[in-house]
């Protein structure tokens, strides 16, 4: 059975493996392309929709829709190996 992170906020150690995981993952998105994790980090920890993802960073909303796929699409792939967790979904 896959997990979602956003479901393991009230699993206990279970979200910190799966925190970790996570952040695991963004860190090596870090090295492929930072901008990407930046975003991931922001819309998903930070709560950030578009708009305030692209001020933050001084990009257009496009650019960020567009990272953000890419990285959900990275992520999902890095952490498919990995039954207890998967990538965050768009919201």
């Amino acid at each position: 059975m896959r997990t979602d992170v956003t479901t393991t906020r009230t699993a206990g150690a279970h979200q910190t493996l799966d925190l970790l995981l996570v952040d695991e993952a963004l860190a090596r998105l870090a090295v492929f392309d930072p901008r990407q994790s930046r975003i991931v980090e922001l819309r998903f920890f930070g709560g950030l929709d578009i708009e305030e993802t692209a001020e933050a960073l001084g990009i257009s909303s496009p650019t960020v829709k567009r990272d953000w796929t890419l990285a959900k699409a990275w992520l999902h792939r890095e952490l498919n190996s990995d039954p207890g967790v998967e990538p965050p979904h768009d919201s």
